[in-house]
């Protein structure tokens, strides 16, 4: 069977809101922003993340982010975020979530690369908190709270429960 290919990106090719590929029980994670990866040429994040899934029994994937403007590394984000940009990926989330109560941490330190992502991080919560969501994450939090990033995990790495409530970069200040 081909693979069906999950790819929204923005009509001006600088930001990326979904990437996956179908499935009846894809693992949906979420990052801090895209890289370059599309379908067909996936970076070596989304690569993991695919083999993650593949790993654990998913039969498919779906990679959504805090913010979704395209860099190839988070120092490269917009110095303050695009409204427009933040309501677009609200959207995308809101549709790629519904019916996957599942959801899996995995931006390591990254949160902490721009003030405004803990705020936007805080909006998608009310999105992921209305649909029911559960968060995991690869491993054990880092020591300082963050779900780990999945480039930096053996494959054997479990998925346990992260407690979103007690992240203190999504609790209002």
């Amino acid at each position: 069977m081909a693979t069906q290919w999950i790819y929204k990106p923005s009509s001006d090719g600088l930001a990326r809101f979904v990437l996956g590929v179908v499935g009846t029980n894809p693992l949906v994670c979420f990052g801090i922003n895209p890289s370059t990866a599309k379908p067909g040429d996936l970076d070596p994040m989304v690569t993991r993340v695919k083999n993650f899934a593949a790993a654990r029994g998913y039969d498919g994937w779906t990679m959504l982010n805090v913010y979704p403007q395209i860099s190839t590394d988070p120092a490269g984000m917009h110095r303050q975020y695009d409204p427009k940009l933040k309501a677009a990926n609200e959207h995308h989330i809101a549709a790629a979530i519904r019916g996957r109560p599942t959801l899996l941490a995995a931006w390591g330190g990254n949160m902490t690369r721009r003030p405004y992502l803990s705020g936007l991080l805080r909006d998608i919560l009310t999105i992921t908190n209305a649909s029911g969501a559960e968060w995991l994450s690869l491993g054990s939090p880092l020591k300082d709270g963050h779900p780990p990033h999945p480039s930096r995990l053996a494959n054997a790495t479990p998925i346990v429960p992260f407690d979103m409530n007690a992240y203190r970069w999504a609790r209002t200040p």
